[in-house]
């Protein structure tokens, strides 16, 4: 349904996205995931049109966005992270507007657009103002405005930001069902929802894909791996230099502040036993007289995943 083929943009002297390739097959639900500042929505932006890429070329069910852009993105509907919606309209105007727009040609539009909207139940706001609205509502009629036309793509970019919680779990339902009739590209921050609403999952960091497989394939590998935990004192790279070192230690991921100068890792290992992982452990920080405030068992996740592929993600890069 979608073929990526190598595409690549940059700005100025810096490459937000390198020769990226990558497709997705009718009916497949997509999560696309990347810290800020790794190319994630760049890559969006020029799958849907949005921005011209500086090379390659994107393909949706036959037509290039490149050679044919108004018959392509006829294929997609997009919702951005902010919505771009007309805030002074009413919900059943402002749809109506976008029906115009995208010169849906039926008899009874209202019908049509009622449809759209008992789907996404949005009915017993259509007469409001937009601006009015609540996150979760003006989500939905972002979303609603993506489905006119029928669609065969819908690409959805951190759909969940600012919900709440009821309004996060509505939105993953509304997602699966849309998998059912369409191809889905899901952007998320929130790791658990693409784990649990995606059947494949592909990583972008620094512009480049670093991972692409399988939901139950990520899950497997993953479970393949021994997974520990720590809290430890002491100075961030002195600690995890050491951990590297600890014989057994197949990956070392930081991942946060737990106080003035205590540290969280995730740790990954391989051939030894737990038990004898866990004594190298706690001898080689003794030893360094780094205390060891906190072991446990960590469960194999996305989290882990995502966390050792992105540990080298740069900072304060402007594109996302």
């Amino acid at each position: 349904m979608i073929e990526v083929k190598k595409i690549s943009k940059t700005y100025g002297s810096k490459k937000a996205v390198t020769e990226v390739s990558f497709s997705v097959k009718q009916g497949e639900i997509l999560g696309f995931l990347g810290v800020n500042g790794a190319g994630k929505s760049t890559t969006l932006n020029m799958i849907t049109g949005y921005v011209c890429p500086s090379s390659g070329d994107v393909v949706v069910d036959g037509d290039s966005v490149i050679e044919d852009p108004l018959k392509a993105k006829k294929k997609i509907g997009y919702l951005p992270e902010l919505p771009s919606l007309y805030l002074d309209m009413t919900v059943l105007s402002y749809l109506k507007f976008c029906c115009d727009i995208k010169k849906v040609k039926l008899k009874n539009k209202l019908d049509y657009i009622n449809d759209v909207c008992k789907k996404l139940d949005i009915l017993d706001v259509q007469k409001r103002i937009i601006k009015n609205l609540s996150k979760g509502y003006k989500q939905r009629v972002g979303l609603a405005a993506a489905l006119l036309g029928e669609p065969r793509v819908i690409v959805l970019d951190e759909p969940s930001v600012g919900l709440d919680p009821r309004q996060v779990v509505e939105m993953r339902a509304l997602i699966k069902e849309l998998g059912k009739k369409h191809t889905v590209i899901l952007s998320s921050h929130i790791l658990s929802e693409v784990q649990e609403i995606c059947s494949r999952i592909l990583i972008i960091n620094n512009g480049v894909i670093v991972a692409d497989e399988s939901t139950e394939n990520v899950v497997q590998k993953l479970s393949s791996k021994g997974q520990i935990s720590l809290k430890v004192e002491g100075p961030n790279e002195k600690v995890s230099n050491l951990l590297e070192s600890v014989e057994g230690i197949c990956e070392v991921t930081t991942k946060g502040n737990a106080g003035e100068n205590i540290f969280e890792y995730n740790l990954s290992f391989g051939n030894l036993p737990e038990l004898q992982v866990r004594k190298n452990i706690f001898f080689a920080l003794s030893k360094n007289r780094f205390p060891l405030l906190e072991i446990c068992a960590s469960d194999s996740s996305l989290e882990s995943l995502f966390l050792m592929l992105t540990s080298n993600a740069p900072k304060g890069r402007a594109q996302r």
